[in-house]
């Protein structure tokens, strides 16, 4: 492999990476009976919806259907992609639920 090859297979595999990211955070919000746009509006409200979160929504199923995400998968993941702010909304989220349960 060349250079450019390389550097495309990075490129690649990182977009692959982040649609998985935005996939795990969608269907842990539809798991909860969220919105994962409101969120994310919540966390970027400058920003327009993220049509890569779009796409992930058609690839959601019912929460009946899903397997369970861990939290900590949710939030490590949004981190690890540099989304802090969805994080901490998520965070909150999180302990809602739990307070809710309690």
């Amino acid at each position: 492999m060349n250079k450019k090859e390389v550097e495309q297979q990075v490129i690649d595999s990182y977009q692959s990476d982040e649609k998985m990211m935005i996939l795990v955070y969608a269907q842990w919000c539809i798991n909860h009976d969220l919105d994962p746009e409101q969120l994310y509006k919540e966390a970027y409200p400058e920003q327009m919806i993220n049509p890569l979160l779009e796409e992930a929504l058609k690839l959601t199923v019912p929460k009946e259907e899903s397997q369970l995400i861990p939290e900590q998968t949710v939030i490590q993941a949004l981190q690890l992609f540099g989304n802090h702010d969805l994080a901490f909304i998520v965070q909150r989220e999180i302990e809602q639920i739990k307070k809710d349960d309690a």
